[in-house]
């Protein structure tokens, strides 16, 4: 039983840390902010997915409506913004 429960503590944590997110270059952040601000939005924490998908992350983008998260592709089109 002891060994089940470490097994699966073990593998949260592991899938955890796959699953992290890495900070974006500064050319990267350039882009982002663009594409945010053509929407009329600011601010932020910027962040790249690592699952190999392109994915870039704007979260807590401050905007006329509220805070909002922004995902853009990998050629830096919001293509998914939602209310935080």
């Amino acid at each position: 039983m002891k060994r089940t429960i470490a097994t699966a503590v073990a593998l949260a944590f592991l899938g955890t840390a796959a699953m992290a997110d890495e900070k974006v270059s500064d050319a990267e952040a350039a882009k982002i902010k663009e594409a945010v601000a053509a929407w009329g939005c600011e601010g932020g924490t910027y962040e790249k997915e690592t699952e190999g998908t392109g994915v870039f992350e704007a979260e807590d983008v401050k905007c006329k409506g509220g805070q909002y998260d922004v995902r853009l592709d990998k050629d830096f089109k919001v293509f998914v913004i939602t209310k935080d």
